[in-house]
Formats: C-alpha cells, sequence, structure tokens
C-alpha cells in the first residue's frame, strides 16, 4: 500500500516529466536515437537530388525510366533504464535527494520512450540486482516504473555498477538503449565497471547519466561534524573550520572524478553530469542534441 506522500510524489513527478516531455523534449528524443534499421518501403520514379546509388536498375529498365528504392527506418526501440538504488542516494543538499532525481530522470525518459511508441523496462540495482521490470509500452507501464522508483525498499546497501551492466549484457537479446543512472560512487574493493560498460556498449546503445550533489565537493564551513558513509555505516568526525580540511575534501572528490571520467572515456562512452538542486533540462536536451549532431555526420 503506497503512502500518501508517494502518491503524491508520483503524481507531481508524472505532472511535471509529461509536460516536460511535450513541450520541449518533443522530437529530440526521437532524433537523437536510432532506430533497429532501415526497411524497405517503396519503389518510386527518381527525382532530381536523389542518391544514384539508390537507383533499382531491374525496375528502371522495365520502367523505361529510372526509379530509386526507398527505406525507412524502423522506428520501434527498446529503452532499458538500469538504476542505483544504493544507499549513498539517499543523501542531497539542495531540495532534493539524490534518488529523487532519478526518479524524475528516469521518469522523462520513461514518458519520451512511449511518446515515441517505444518500450520501456527497469533493472534496479544496489550491489546486487534487486528487480527488472520487462520492457513494455504505455502510461500505465511508466506510472508503475515512476512508483518502483520512489517506493521500492532495496535488500542491499552497496555499489556493484559491473554486475547490472554484466546481467543486461546476458539478457538483452536485441539492439536496446540502456540508460545507467547512479552517482558512480563505487567502493574501492567492489568490481571495476568499465570493463563491463565497454563490454554492453559493443552490442547496445549505453548511456550514463551521473547524478550528483554539490557537499560531495564542498565541504561547508560549519564547525566539527559527524559524516556518515551510507553505504557502509562508517562514521566520522571532521573539522570543517580548518581550510586544510576542506581542500583537503574537494582534492579528494576531484581525483575521484577525474578516475570516473578516465575510465568512461577508457569504455569510449561520454556521460550526462546532472546534479541535485539544479534544473537537469538544458543539460539533457544538450545531450540529445550532441547526439542528434554525431548522428547526421
Amino acid at each position: 500500500m503506497l503512502s500518501p506522500e508517494i502518491r503524491k510524489k508520483i503524481r507531481s513527478i508524472e505532472i511535471r516529466t509529461s509536460r516536460m516531455v511535450s513541450d520541449v523534449l518533443a522530437g529530440q528524443y526521437r532524433s537523437a536515437f536510432k532506430g533497429r534499421g532501415m526497411e524497405f518501403e517503396e519503389v518510386r520514379p527518381y527525382m532530381f537530388g536523389d542518391d544514384v546509388r539508390s537507383i533499382d536498375w531491374n525496375v528502371s529498365a522495365r520502367a523505361g525510366e529510372p526509379h530509386v528504392k526507398v527505406f525507412r527506418e524502423e522506428r520501434e526501440l527498446t529503452v532499458m533504464l538500469a538504476v542505483d538504488l544504493s544507499r549513498s542516494l539517499a543523501m542531497g543538499t539542495r531540495s532534493e535527494l539524490k534518488r529523487e532525481l532519478v526518479a524524475e530522470i528516469a521518469a522523462t525518459l520513461a514518458f519520451s520512450a512511449i511518446r515515441s511508441n517505444d518500450r520501456v523496462g527497469m533493472l534496479l540495482f544496489t550491489d546486487r540486482i534487486e528487480a527488472i521490470v520487462p520492457p513494455k509500452k504505455g502510461a500505465r507501464h511508466v506510472l508503475r516504473i515512476v512508483r518502483d522508483l520512489l517506493a521500492f525498499t532495496p535488500q542491499g546497501r552497496g555499489t556493484d555498477i559491473a554486475r547490472a551492466l554484466d546481467e543486461l549484457n546476458a539478457s538483452l537479446s536485441k539492439r536496446t538503449v540502456v540508460c545507467v543512472i547512479s552517482d558512480f560512487l563505487a567502493p574501492a574493493q567492489a568490481k571495476p565497471w568499465e570493463g563491463a560498460l565497454a563490454r554492453l556498449r559493443r552490442r547496445h546503445d549505453v548511456i550514463p547519466i551521473i547524478v550528483t550533489d554539490a557537499r560531495e565537493r564542498e565541504l561547508p564551513d560549519v564547525g566539527i561534524i559527524d559524516l556518515e558513509d551510507l553505504e557502509t555505516g562508517e562514521v566520522r568526525a571532521y573539522d570543517s573550520s580548518s581550510r586544510w580540511v576542506r581542500e583537503g575534501w574537494a582534492e579528494v572528490a576531484e581525483d575521484r572524478a577525474q578516475t570516473r571520467d578516465r575510465l568512461f572515456r577508457k569504455a569510449k562512452t561520454e556521460p550526462l553530469l546532472l546534479e541535485t538542486g539544479v534544473d537537469f533540462l538544458a543539460p539533457l536536451r544538450a545531450y540529445f542534441s550532441r547526439r542528434e549532431a554525431r548522428r547526421s555526420r
């Protein structure tokens, strides 16, 4: 049974994301993602400007004039949302938790998919595979996805991105658009994920989406504070009034980000970086535009 608070959040996300898809993202989603291939549609008379390589010489000989083959893109796609629900997503210092941002991003992508008559499914993961929602079409199905994103209680605390990616690589038979939404804060002892990402990318269209919070980079000057590692439960005290402590915090965060970005380059995948408390629509549109520009080259 969903609580009134969860129901209210689901409705709020439905209204906001539906409006964004209708008013702003319409068309960009379709342009940014390729269909599964080209399908023969018809043969018609040659017109000025047609590519001569598309001329059907057999039909042209019978008709006594040039005819060309016309193909159309087979549009229907399958979109899989691989969503991180580890405990590190349960933090946020700018009006929303990272998990709430994750839910809104995933809902926006899901509504975009069904508006284009694509199928959408979801894999939820922590340090294990928590749940799999098979791809389907329809608004009711998307609302089920949003409900699970907000109300699902995971069993695990940690993060194993490689395991989730390998599960998708083993289970997806047809080419799929895979959106991996995570803070990519895996513990040092976790299995490296860049190899799994590269393997998945060879067969599928992979979009990594990184969610962050400003406090992961900047420690405010508020005196001595206790901070908990949400995935391990370890609590440590920090003297945030010390400039040395604050600068050390920022340096560690910068090193972590550089290592993460290096792994994405190694896997030849461009991530999208989004932050809590900041409207993600403009970065998402820019990301779609870059994909469309690469596609048209």
